[in-house]
């Protein structure tokens, strides 16, 4: 399996990736997308949006603002919890997460004089209007999750969904990391696809319905599963099971899975990271954002088994919004009931939320080291991303065996327009380089189909189709390159 620095290097040279504002000496952990990694990441959010949205009955979609009211995120919790513990280094003054230090000893200079940790918030701040005070204060948004939870009540009276479904959404979000790095693993600016999925609370729950905990499990499933039928190997991906004192604030469950983003660290457990991950927040956001709050008391933690261990995890629920006498959590600022009406028990509840949510710039990373390969033909190495069709930035290259015969460059030139007008689909024309060299370059960004066309095309009207896994090539009609393409590249 191949690293981050191999695939960076990749990504730099062939042009998925450079570093922002890089002619006055880049931004610390900001990425631009170039040609092909723009293609390859709108890919995986179509193929996202494709499996959650449109092939589902019970999902919605929304996109909600980057900038919302600072009483979002303190209602939500972020101003209190969302910080990282930092230390700094007397020594070589570099600022490091106290939480990734390995035996007291700065990474960088080796000095074991830290200062004490202290909590970092992690949300850039920023004013709204003309005047820069308290009362313009607001934060970039560190998640997409927020803007569908205070959008519940609009989503409800305007689809008229009943429980369960969801709300998807694609969108930017920004956390200000105190060490970011590992080329787009971790960036202070990247981009999320959430999704919010509501479901009955147990109290309202009749024989049969699914709970909370079954409807987690199916999701982190169908999430995992998503993950292998795009080209993921299960040997790469896991499902990790956060325990108790690793949740967020909000969590009742959580299960991460876990890519193996590291696979040249020594320590087994150390090779994995999060790719996505699936929690199951509870009613902790709706009654958070509610003028309504109807809990009194706070849920017995739910006893969960680890899959792997089969040892007991106890989900935490925890809050920190203040309590009327009645014991009501109360939200003085809010304007909205974000309470669900359940017509079959005539009660008013909380939806209870399982949220698959995931980071696009590190799919596009875990879908490229693992398409990542190195072979030998013919004596020579030949680099080839084996991306699933679906997600690969070119769909087919057309390749004019002779770029200085008129007939054969109007002939190519034409399949390629006919291709990307009927298939909706990135096709491109190269007649930069000899026929060897091109092939090479298409395996090297992934392209799954190359067609060559040559003076016998011109007349038998056949061309040449190469497979970029197997590089074998065959003869095809002319007339029929279009259900040929298509039928190879949905097979």
């Amino acid at each position: 399996m191949t690293d981050i620095e191999t695939i960076a290097s990749l990504a730099k040279r062939r042009g998925f990736a450079f570093q922002s504002s890089d002619i006055y000496g880049g931004l610390g952990s900001v990425w631009d997308y170039g040609p092909l990694g723009v293609e390859l990441k709108n890919n995986i959010k179509r193929a996202w949006w494709r499996s959650v949205v449109y092939e589902r009955d019970d999902m919605v979609g929304l996109d909600a603002g980057i900038l919302m009211n600072r009483l979002v995120w303190k209602y939500s919790g972020h101003e209190a919890t969302f910080s990282d513990p930092l230390v700094d280094c007397r020594k070589c003054k570099a600022r490091l997460r106290a939480d990734k230090i390995e035996g007291d000893k700065c990474p960088e200079c080796g000095s074991i004089d830290l200062t004490e940790p202290r909590q970092f918030n992690l949300m850039f701040r920023t004013t709204v209007g003309p005047v820069e005070d308290e009362s313009g204060l607001t934060y970039l948004r560190p998640e997409t999750a927020q803007g569908i939870f205070v959008n519940f009540k609009n989503i409800l009276d305007t689809t008229n969904r009943k429980l369960p479904f969801g709300v998807a959404q694609i969108g930017k979000a920004f956390r200000n990391e105190i060490t970011p790095g590992n080329f787009i693993f971790r960036t202070r600016e990247f981009e999320q696809m959430e999704i919010e999925y509501f479901v009955k609370p147990p109290q309202v729950l009749k024989p049969g319905e699914m709970t909370d905990e079954e409807w987690h499990e199916r999701w982190v499933e169908d999430r995992y599963n998503w993950h292998t039928q795009l080209g993921i190997s299960p040997e790469n991906l896991r499902k990790y099971w956060q325990k108790p004192e690793e949740l967020a604030h909000y969590a009742k469950a959580c299960v991460d899975l876990q890519y193996r983003f590291f696979p040249g660290r020594d320590e087994e457990e150390k090779q994995w990271d999060e790719l996505e991950g699936v929690a199951n927040r509870t009613d902790f956001d709706l009654m958070s954002h509610s003028k309504k709050m109807v809990r009194s008391e706070e849920p017995t933690p739910h006893v969960l088994l680890d899959p792997i261990t089969g040892q007991k995890i106890y989900a935490k629920m925890k809050t920190d919004s203040k309590k009327s006498e009645e014991g009501d959590r109360i939200n003085s600022d809010s304007t909205a009931d974000l309470t669900y009406f359940d017509h079959e028990t005539n009660q008013h509840v909380f939806p209870y939320v399982i949220e698959p949510s995931a980071g696009v710039d590190r799919k596009v990373l875990a879908f490229m080291m693992d398409a990542y390969r190195e072979e030998e033909v013919r004596g020579e190495k030949r680099v080839v991303l084996k991306l699933h069709p679906d997600l690969a930035p070119i769909k087919v290259a057309v390749l004019p065996l002779a770029k200085n015969k008129e007939g054969i460059v109007n002939l190519a030139r034409d399949i390629k327009s006919r291709l990307q007008r009927s298939g909706a689909m990135r096709a491109v024309y190269d007649d930069t380089a000899g026929i060897g060299k091109l092939y090479r370059r298409q395996d090297e960004v992934g392209t799954p189909l190359c067609i060559t066309v040559d003076h016998q095309s011109l007349e038998d009207n056949q061309v040449t189709i190469r497979d970029r896994d197997t590089m074998l090539q065959e003869r095809v009609p002319l007339g029929e390159i279009e259900r040929i393409i298509g039928d190879k590249l949905r097979s």
